[in-house]
């Protein structure tokens, strides 16, 4: 497709009036009525392509609850669409139904900012991108070379809280395909993509010590506490350069006159590299035994690096130099820079796909009630991403094909 013509093929009135409609119905990662009612309206407006359309439901996910104990933890349903599912090459997009904004959140409407900025729950992360990729495929399905490319689609309901219920799925699918692209705002408001990320990972520690009365015979007792303050100052000396570790909640504790023998500590750690997380688990589990001896207590750790850092190796540069020159074809100036956020592309890339993460909307503010959509970017990311997409089809990302 020449310039105009690809942006001919985009209906912007129609992508805004699907944001609208979809942010109107609350999709925090909890609330499975919302999601659910969000995964019938998605499922509807995929059925326009040219395959099929199916919702998967999650995997099992335990969580810690507060008094140590492990939980199941429900999810939504994820959306799946396969498209010429036997086609030689073949690539994913993904994207997410939820957003951060649970059911009783303050955040739930919609507000104009000005002629082009729309504010609103989700209008950035990510419905807007959805849109931006429903009407992409569109338009690629209206090409000479739609025939040559086969595409899955995944939409899953809980990237917000880290994909566990569809990191399975999301490796299933990602498995043979040449790239993947997927629909997260853009790193800037300008249009910068997100290039290299580092990864993270979730921890529950749950300490178990003894109780006693405080006043009388205290020595008896195994101050949980006290051993979890210890394992949160310890946990910070760990930092370095490559990775970065934030204690963020202690749960526990009980009458002033009591030593407390229950805490559950959670944490999050940033690694850059795949070898700092790695590096980071020996230590963590030397410094539990070190906590428990010291302490008398004992410890029991859940939860791990969910998202592994992503590198851009040689094909994921040649996959971005690819998003670049179609930029450059349509009057677009396509930039990137490394971030410290995480997202499906982490899970992508490390199935050794490559992946361009940010061909979303331009916005800003997300998760934030300031979240906002710069509208006229819904017409313009949806052709930039049919471009590429037509281009994938036609073999342009094989060696030699760029410049």
């Amino acid at each position: 497709m020449r310039q105009d013509a690809t942006k001919a093929a985009i209906d912007g009135t129609a992508m805004l009036a699907q944001v609208e409609a979809w942010c109107a119905v609350n999709t925090g990662t909890a609330n499975l009525t919302g999601l659910a009612t969000q995964a019938k309206a998605l499922a509807e407006a995929f059925a326009v392509l040219p395959g099929t359309v199916e919702l998967v439901d999650p995997a099992p996910v335990t969580a810690i609850a507060a008094d140590g104990s492990a939980v199941e933890k429900p999810h939504g349903q994820h959306l799946v669409v396969r498209v010429r599912a036997q086609a030689n090459r073949r690539i994913l997009l993904t994207g997410h139904m939820d957003t951060v904004f649970p059911a009783d959140h303050a955040f739930q409407r919609l507000h104009w900012l000005d002629a082009d900025t729309l504010n609103g729950p989700g209008v950035a992360d990510m419905k807007g991108g959805i849109a931006v990729m429903l009407h992409a495929l569109m338009a690629f399905e209206q090409t000479a070379s739609a025939s040559a490319l086969g595409y899955d689609v995944l939409i899953n309901s809980d990237e917000e809280t880290g994909s566990l219920a569809s990191s399975a799925l999301i490796s299933e699918l990602a498995a043979g395909k040449l790239a993947a692209l997927t629909y997260e705002p853009a790193a800037l408001p300008d249009g910068t993509l997100a290039h290299e990320r580092g990864g993270t990972g979730n921890y529950s520690i749950i300490v178990t010590g003894k109780s006693a009365h405080a006043g009388r015979n205290p020595h008896e007792g195994r101050n949980a506490i006290v051993a979890a303050a210890d394992l949160i100052l310890r946990l910070k000396a760990l930092e370095t350069g490559e990775i970065t570790i934030n204690p963020a909640k202690l749960e526990g504790g009980a009458a002033n006159n009591v030593v407390p023998d229950h805490a559950v500590l959670r944490f999050n750690i940033r690694p850059k590299t795949v070898e700092a997380g790695a590096a980071f688990d020996d230590a963590l589990a030397h410094l539990l035994s070190a906590i428990e001896a010291d302490h008398g207590v004992t410890l029991h750790r859940h939860g791990g690096v969910t998202r592994p850092p992503k590198k851009v190796d040689e094909k994921a540069q040649r996959l971005f130099d690819l998003v670049r020159a179609c930029g450059a074809e349509l009057g677009e100036d396509i930039r990137w820079q490394s971030t410290g956020g995480v997202c499906d592309g982490n899970n992508i890339a490390a199935c050794g796909v490559p992946v361009v993460d940010t061909m979303g909307v331009r916005g800003g503010a997300i998760h934030s009630p300031d979240e906002y959509l710069i509208v006229p970017s819904l017409v313009t990311r949806a052709a930039l991403s049919a471009r590429v997409i037509e281009r994938l089809a036609l073999g342009y990302l094989q060696e030699g094909t760029l410049s």
